[in-house]
């Protein structure tokens, strides 16, 4: 998270992440660094939470599709999935060249 750089901002304001993420210790670190939680609850810590629910914004979780549609594209070019380049300057590389694929297969398909 110390890394992403959002414009001007170091750090983005909402952090959106499945059930997987939704553990006291991330929600206390994003608490911290004035970062809002979009992690919905598991079932096992609706019942030991107490004090009022935790917010959760539903609109902005089902944003992430969007985020999940990009890996989903990403791993159908084969040398990204397997992660075939060790380095990380040539696995960027190859993103971008997937992306690239990607951006071109919709634009010029019979059809856009």
């Amino acid at each position: 998270m110390d890394a992403v750089r959002i414009g001007r901002r170091s750090r983005p304001r909402r952090v959106a992440g499945d059930k997987g993420y939704s553990y006291p210790r991330i929600r206390r670190w994003l608490r911290r660094h004035r970062i809002g939680a979009v992690i919905p609850q598991r079932t096992d810590q609706q019942t030991q939470h107490q004090g009022p629910p935790l917010a959760f914004d539903k609109e902005a979780y089902r944003q992430r599709h969007v985020i999940e549609c990009c890996i989903g594209w990403l791993k159908e070019c084969r040398r990204l999935a397997t992660r075939f380049e060790k380095l990380a300057l040539n696995f960027l590389a190859m993103v971008k060249a997937a992306i690239l694929q990607r951006y071109l297969r919709i634009g010029f398909s019979d059809r856009a």
